[in-house]
């Protein structure tokens, strides 16, 4: 049987999931051996997370509810690094940093 996990985010950065998010994203994605995939509609349709083409046209824009999915090795993992990751804003900027 396989691992899988799954979760939804707020993205609340002021640009969205474009270029630097996006980029942040996938490589974070692609450091899993996991198979990730997101969307921005409960019901898909899914693509896939380490695609920096993919994630980019997926054009999610502040406010967007992303959902996150992962199956395989460490799939927990991936998808609890993402969230946080999009819980941080992508670590851009200073007023974007949270206390633990």
């Amino acid at each position: 049987m396989s691992a899988s996990a799954e979760a939804t985010i707020l993205i609340t950065h002021a640009v969205g999931l474009h270029a630097r998010p996006s980029v942040k994203f996938t490589k974070l994605a692609k450091s899993f051996a996991a198979d990730v995939e997101v969307a921005v509609a409960a019901n898909g349709p899914w693509f896939d997370a380490k695609s920096i083409v993919k994630v980019m046209a997926a054009k999610a824009p502040k406010g967007t509810l992303l959902h996150i999915r992962a199956k395989g090795d460490g799939a927990a993992q991936a998808v609890k690094a993402l969230v946080d990751l999009v819980r941080r804003d992508f670590d851009e900027g200073a007023d974007h940093v949270r206390s633990a």
